[in-house]
């Protein structure tokens, strides 16, 4: 296995009404996740604006996320999204100079990649970086979802592609993933996550453990000991809680983080609700339902 087996979080970033980065704000943001007890952390995927921000803010924003996770977490990972090589490569560049050792990355996504420019990516980006390690975000925003028979391919020739993180809910790409590529740490949703640990090892990307902190960590505990007399009952408890809490919020069309930064404020930070230009928060009325619905849950849900 080229990864150690975890649950993955993402950071928000918050923007002040200016729309200009909020650095006393996100340092609050990462300490309250650490005190959650939530320790492997990252910044910059879809949810956290990774798409959006300017290379000011990328720098910044990593120097502050570095900082305030050394010592505090194991990996601390920054996310690297572009619509080319050269602009990833650009940025992984800025990160490994402040120290990132971990990346994760998307392909480039303004056409598909067919076979061939797919190894060239994986092989142009990770092998100009030998002492890094990276995480594949593999999304269908890149138009192409990257198979297990796909990486099977790269994995040989790519020896620090280490991870990916599959958010998808098709449960047979999930375990074609396991039974392929095992020597990858594949990070999957809370959906797959539990069926997926009766293949083989694998972690869990989790949406909700700022929401529920303790519930999360009991999921992935479950899963990692495949304790299956409680894991498919207890998961199927929390996603009910899940949806009840969010259904408010899913009403609205809105990019991953309008969802994300409204289960940062529901855990009780107080997280802007506003993205960057152009996309659109959810709106406050929305915001208020799902507290109200939270606060209607059993208090072991709660648990911080």
């Amino acid at each position: 296995m080229r990864f150690p087996q975890s649950m993955l979080v993402t950071c928000e970033i918050p923007w002040n009404e200016k729309n200009e980065f909020d650095e006393d704000l996100f340092r609050q943001h990462v300490r309250h996740l650490i005190v959650l007890g939530i320790a492997n952390l990252y910044i910059f995927g879809t949810a956290g604006e990774g798409y959006a921000v300017g290379g000011d803010d990328f720098q910044r924003i990593a120097e502050v996320f570095f900082e305030e996770t050394q010592g505090k977490t194991p990996f601390p990972q920054i996310g690297v999204i572009g619509l080319s090589t050269a602009l990833v490569c650009e940025r992984i560049e800025i990160a490994a100079k402040i120290g990132y050792r971990d990346f994760q990355i998307a392909l480039p996504c303004w056409g598909a990649l067919n076979d061939t420019e797919l190894l060239r990516f994986f092989k142009d980006v990770c092998l100009s970086f030998p002492e890094s390690r990276f995480l594949h975000y593999n999304l269908l925003r890149s138009k192409r979802l990257v198979k297990a028979e796909d990486y099977r391919r790269i994995v040989d020739e790519v020896p620090n592609l280490v991870a990916t993180k599959n958010t998808s809910p098709d449960l047979a790409h999930a375990i074609g993933l396991l039974r392929w590529v095992p020597e990858l740490q594949h990070f999957l949703s809370e959906v797959t996550f539990p069926v997926c640990c009766a293949y083989g090892e694998c972690s869990l990307l989790s949406s909700f453990a700022a929401l529920f902190p303790q519930a999360s960590k009991k999921l992935f505990d479950l899963g990692r000991s495949k304790d299956f007399s409680q894991l498919f009952h207890f998961q199927m408890k929390y996603l009910e809680n899940v949806d009840k809490v969010i259904a408010p919020l899913v009403a609205h069309n809105r990019m991953d983080g309008a969802y994300d930064k409204a289960l940062a404020r529901l855990s009780g930070f107080p997280m802007p609700l506003k993205l960057l230009s152009p996309y659109e928060g959810i709106p406050e009325e929305s915001f208020l339902e799902s507290k109200k619905r939270l606060s209607e849950l059993d208090s072991v849900w709660l648990r911080r």
